[in-house]
């Protein structure tokens, strides 16, 4: 037998009960098997005695004869009872579904052990349906009894929780020839692991719960450990091998528009970044950089002084977003920066005219255009550069790598690399998904920006809220109200865009009010918005459309209705949206009463902290991993026990520990180094495939 041996081998399973196992738990081999982790596991050590017995959902042992055997007929719903008794006292013991065989055969006035979970009805327990073995039959072994994953297709056809259990401690026998180290002794003897067999041994049968937690903690380890190694040595190749042009000189594209046009001072965090990127593209490898930061810390402008150095290096750029209205949005925000400036910007993507496009084609091939924005219009194969040295991707993970790896394809010698993210990526995330890529975080808000002050109102408050706004409208500001949907929806009961519209017109009859939604025409999403950013208008009604691509810095309320249907980092989004001038701004969630436990949290969170870092952490918490990285990389996050919202301290140990053994050994060549090159090479190499960023 070997890891890669068919189940259907395996003693007590056969081609048939293979074939079900295979569709119901995705099993087929004997190293899929081993890897069928436990969910619980059961002390059968501990026996209780009745005068113990409190409800519970534990299942519990006990001691005792059972007695006065019977069945009771109620209308017409047979049941079998009996009496339990130790000597504390008491209980019954019922079985609603019974065979002839089991009345005839339970083991009357003998010592035997009982398990199961404990009833209780008018202050008198029951047991129903419990497992009973014979005192003297009871296998003499105190180690925990696993549990596992099931359904009720396979009890159905007798592949049980006892099934499972004499599989696997079958399987567990064979452990010294199936199983092989792969960490090497100092690294073992180090963290006083386990060794592997052990390990194997003690996650399906623990000998108690510090051996058990032993080796949960080494398969976790594992996990991580080869998952970073993977990443690691994907960056240290790319450090070695992947060629990049250098941009040796800050000229005078940068300097003058540093000096000249730069509309505030850059944070510190800002300068920070930008030195990290700065030091990257000095030298003649790509450079493969994630940018983060918070919504309106100032990513952009990095973006744009780094474009400036690809620029005064005699390369292009190109900024690549998932939607059109933000590659629009990113397009008018530098256009606007660099209007006193010779520089020439353009932006293409699906809506742009035949005519526009050809223009465009053209400067790029010949140089004259050197900033292209676009969506994934510009990975046409018409769309050629005289000499693409830079490629800005924001919310990267919603391209696929084919679609990414056709930007960079754009130039013989590839572009640097910088990825930019919508809100903060939690931390685990970053440090298990993104760490191929070398890491910039701008943590530090504009200066004299004021904090937006987020308050949660319900609909009995909505006539003090309007007031309120009616105040803000006064002072000269502009109000934004969010609605989920567009549509009615026949099940939910969502607002409506256009009985909201009506609504707000109806309350703030002298004022302009203006609509914005995804249904619109690119022309006419335009003009409402600049109808709006302009100030004839006050109000904006709009769906999540605003989520990005809208910069009014005089708008200072956002209004959001049925905030509880909205996702927490979809929230902090569009609360980005007010709070860009100089006056106190102000988000207010509007809720129904009744409100989920995960909503209310999400709630909570956003009227807690303004922190995109710390709500993506409790974002993360409440969706799990595989919905924050997207779709593009759903279904990666397929870690057996490793936990990435629970175990970040694993996580950065084996980060910093594979950091350590490829600075001293980048390409596992000492001997020491073997056992961990061969397993890689053998299991995981391959399976970090998703995460190619260049």
């Amino acid at each position: 037998m070997t890891l890669e041996t068919s189940i259907e081998f395996v003693k007590g399973i056969g081609p048939e009960r293979a074939k079900l196992i295979k569709n119901v738990l995705g099993i087929s081999t004997v190293e899929d098997l081993l890897q069928f982790y436990p969910i619980r596991y059961i002390d059968k050590n501990k026996v209780y005695k009745t005068a113990q017995l409190q409800e519970s959902n534990l299942e519990i042992q006990l001691k005792g004869k059972i007695s006065n055997v019977q069945e009771i007929l109620t209308g017409k719903v047979k049941r079998l009872t009996a009496k339990f008794n130790d000597d504390t006292g008491s209980m019954d013991l019922v079985w609603f579904q019974y065979s002839k065989w089991l009345k005839e055969q339970l083991p009357v006035n003998r010592e035997v052990f009982i398990f199961g979970k404990i009833n209780a009805f008018n202050n008198q327990f029951s047991m129903p349906h419990p497992e009973i073995e014979l005192d003297e039959n009871k296998e003499k072994d105190n180690r925990l009894r696993p549990i596992y994953p099931s359904s009720e297709k396979l009890t159905k056809r007798g592949l049980n929780q006892k099934f499972f259990q004499v599989i696997l401690r079958n399987i567990c026998k064979e452990i010294p020839n199936l199983i092989q180290e792969n960490l090497p002794e100092y690294l073992i003897g180090s963290m006083k692991f386990l060794s592997r067999q052990q390990t194997y041994l003690n996650i399906h049968f623990p000998e108690n719960l510090a051996y058990f937690e032993k080796a949960n903690f080494r398969l976790k380890f594992e996990e991580s450990f080869f998952f970073q190694l993977g990443f690691g040595l994907k960056k240290a190749h790319h450090k070695t091998k992947s060629q990049g042009n250098p941009f040796p000189i800050v000229g005078d594209y940068f300097t003058g528009f540093y000096e000249n046009h730069l509309p505030f001072e850059l944070t510190n965090a800002q300068k920070r970044v930008l030195k990290e990127i700065r030091m990257d593209m000095k030298k003649p490898i790509q450079m493969n950089r994630l940018l983060q930061g918070d919504v309106g810390s100032g990513k952009t402008m990095v973006a744009l002084l780094t474009m400036l150095i690809a620029l005064d290096n005699g390369f292009q750029s190109c900024l690549m977003a998932p939607t059109e209205i933000l590659a629009q949005q990113h397009y008018n925000g530098i256009k606007d920066l660099l209007k006193d400036t010779e520089i020439k910007v353009n932006l293409l993507t699906g809506s742009v005219k035949a005519s526009a496009r050809k223009i465009i084609h053209e400067e790029l091939e010949n140089g004259e255009l050197s900033i292209l924005v676009g969506t994934h219009a510009v990975l046409e194969d018409k769309v050629k550069f005289k000499n693409l040295g830079l490629a800005i991707i924001d919310e990267q993970h919603r391209f696929g790598v084919a679609q990414r790896a056709k930007l960079w394809a754009k130039n013989k010698i590839p572009p640097h690399i910088l990825v930019m993210t919508a809100t903060p990526i939690p931390r685990t995330l970053a440090m298990s998904f993104y760490s191929d890529l070398d890491v910039s975080v701008i943590d530090e808000m504009p200066v004299g920006r004021k904090a937006i002050i987020t308050a949660h109102r319900r609909e009995k408050d909505r006539t003090y809220v309007y007031h309120f706004c009616h105040e803000e409208i006064r002072k000269g500001r502009q109000i934004y109200f969010v609605y989920p949907l567009i549509e009615e929806s026949e099940t939910l009961d969502y607002k409506n865009l256009m009985e909201g519209l009506e609504h707000v017109m109806d309350n703030f009859a002298h004022y302009n009010v203006t609509m914005l939604h995804g249904k619109m025409k690119p022309d006419e999403k335009d003009a409402a918005m600049n109808y709006f950013a302009s100030g004839k208008s006050q109000i904006m009604v709009a769906t999540t459309v605003i989520e990005v691509g809208v910069n009014v810095p005089n708008a200072s309320v956002m209004v959001i209705e049925s905030a509880e249907r909205f996702g927490l980092s979809q929230l902090h989004q569009l609360r980005g949206r007010v709070g860009r001038g100089a006056e106190q701004s102000y988000c207010i969630l509007m809720t129904s009463d009744k409100m989920s436990t995960e909503s209310r949290t999400r709630i909570k969170t956003m009227t807690e902290t303004n922190d995109g870092f710390k709500i993506s952490e409790v974002d993360m918490q409440l969706r799990g991993p595989g919905d924050i990285l997207g779709t593009q990389q759903s279904g990666v996050v397929d870690f057996k026990r490793l936990d990435l919202v629970n175990d970040s301290a694993i996580i950065k140990n084996t980060k910093n520990m594979v950091e350590k053994i490829l600075e001293k050994d980048p390409l596992l060549s000492r001997p020491e180094h073997q056992i961990i090159k061969n397993y890689y090479l053998q299991y995981y190499k391959g399976k970090n495939k998703w995460s190619k960023i260049s």
